[in-house]
C-alpha cells in the first residue's frame, strides 16, 4: 500500500451512501470509501463515478469497498488491489438493509443496462 499519509483510520465515513449522488438525487451501484478523509462515493460501474472523481480532485489514492462483507482496498495511483488493509473507523460498510444498487426508490428499472 502507499504511504501512511494516504490512510487515516480515525476518520468516520461521510455517510451511508454516495455523498454527491445523495445531494443530486442520483443512484449508485456499489460504494467506495476514501481511506484518507472518509468520503463515500459511487464505484466506476455507477453512472456518476464519484469515487474516482474524488481521487482526481483530491489526490487521495486509496479507497476501501464500502459494501457489507468486503474489506479490499484499491489504489488509484498504482492501479493495485489489496485484499486487506488497516481497520478503518466504523461503520465499515453501508447498512446491510440498504440495497445495492441504491438507494431504494431512486434506482431505475433498467439499471443493469447502464452499468459500465
Amino acid at each position: 500500500m502507499t504511504d501512511a499519509e494516504a490512510i487515516d483510520p480515525t476518520v468516520a465515513p461521510s455517510g451511508t451512501g454516495c455523498l454527491e449522488c445523495e445531494a443530486a438525487g442520483g443512484w449508485w451501484f456499489h460504494l467506495r470509501r476514501c481511506a484518507q478523509c472518509g468520503h463515500v462515493g459511487c464505484c466506476d460501474s455507477s453512472p456518476a463515478r464519484h469515487a474516482t472523481a474524488h481521487y482526481t480532485s483530491t489526490g487521495h489514492p486509496l479507497v476501501q469497498s464500502f459494501e457489507p462483507g468486503e474489506a479490499w482496498f484499491w489504489d488509484y495511483a498504482t492501479n493495485e488491489l489489496y485484499e486487506s488493509g488497516p481497520q478503518l473507523a466504523p461503520p465499515d460498510s453501508r447498512p446491510a438493509d440498504q440495497p445495492a444498487p441504491g438507494p431504494a426508490g431512486r434506482v431505475p428499472a433498467d439499471w443493469a443496462r447502464t452499468l459500465r
